[in-house]
């Protein structure tokens, strides 16, 4: 198991600054990751700070933490300009960047700017999208006319450190989800309510997880995370969740669990494990 901590860039944490203060007390006591969400949530009235300006800040500020995002809309984004950004951080990060990506889960930051509110037209976009981003970041000279996306022969210039590519985690567990968490490098889900309960249980996450392997055909690694809340003591708890796959246990930080300094000294005590 791997221990990352997950957070909820809106209101305090929406400041950069504050997620570069818990990710550099994170990788002081061992936790391995930061991941931090990418909504728009300002369309419904609360700050919310942009993810990959957020985390260039974090690879900036750290050596060794794995840096994501749990998740990006792809839809609302151009995928070559989202894989020009993502090799770039990668670069720059040495390598540690992991792209969390799923429909994006509030129509409102879709129908607030004209975008696509139904959730298959987003899917097929997403799915087109991780196409074109998976096929840029192989360095080959792309050239693709699909219904949504246009590329018309061009190699990305520079490649992600990762190769064959930066790993690509998808979110959800509708079936459709998890069919497509199957193609990809891994599945991250959130496993704990706004009040702080776990909401999945082990069985629920192995019934999922059979679920994908069904859909799977590639023998590379494949990363299961979920996101919940902590002690330090809690290692029964994520044992439990490591016996049956998972891979990733990321603790959710957010302004309804606490302020700063609380979600600091959270950090501080260390990974539950």
């Amino acid at each position: 198991m791997h221990y990352g901590i997950e957070i909820v860039t809106f209101g305090e944490y929406a400041n950069p600054r504050a997620v570069v203060q818990l990710a550099e007390a994170a990788e002081t006591v061992g936790w391995e990751g930061v991941f931090v969400w990418d909504h728009l949530a300002f369309v419904w009235g609360v700050p919310s700070g942009d993810p990959l300006i957020t985390l260039t800040a974090v690879a900036q500020a750290t050596q060794r933490l794995k840096i994501g995002t749990s998740v990006t809309p792809l839809p609302r984004r151009r995928p070559h300009v989202i894989a020009n950004a993502l090799a770039t951080l990668d670069l720059l990060s040495g390598g540690r960047v992991i792209f969390g990506v799923g429909l994006g889960g509030v129509p409102q930051e879709f129908a607030a700017f004209g975008e696509p509110e139904n959730d298959k037209e987003r899917a097929k976009m997403l799915d087109e999208g991780l196409d074109v981003i998976s096929r840029l970041w192989s360095g080959e000279e792309v050239t693709h006319h699909g219904p949504h996306f246009t590329v018309n022969g061009v190699v990305l210039a520079p490649l992600p450190v990762q190769r064959p590519r930066i790993p690509i985690w998808i979110g959800g567990e509708s079936p459709p989800a998890l069919r497509r968490a199957a193609q990809w490098d891994g599945w991250v889900i959130g496993g704990v309510s706004q009040e702080g309960e776990m909401i999945k249980t082990p069985e629920q996450m192995a019934d999922k997880l059979a679920y994908i392997r069904q859909h799977r055909d590639s023998p590379n690694q494949f990363d299961v995370a979920i996101t919940g809340n902590s002690t330090p003591e809690d290692r029964v708890l994520t044992q439990d969740f490591a016996a049956v796959g998972v891979t990733w246990w990321l603790e959710s930080l957010h302004g309804s669990r606490g302020s700063l300094d609380e979600m600091q000294a959270r950090v501080m005590a260390g990974p539950p494990a």
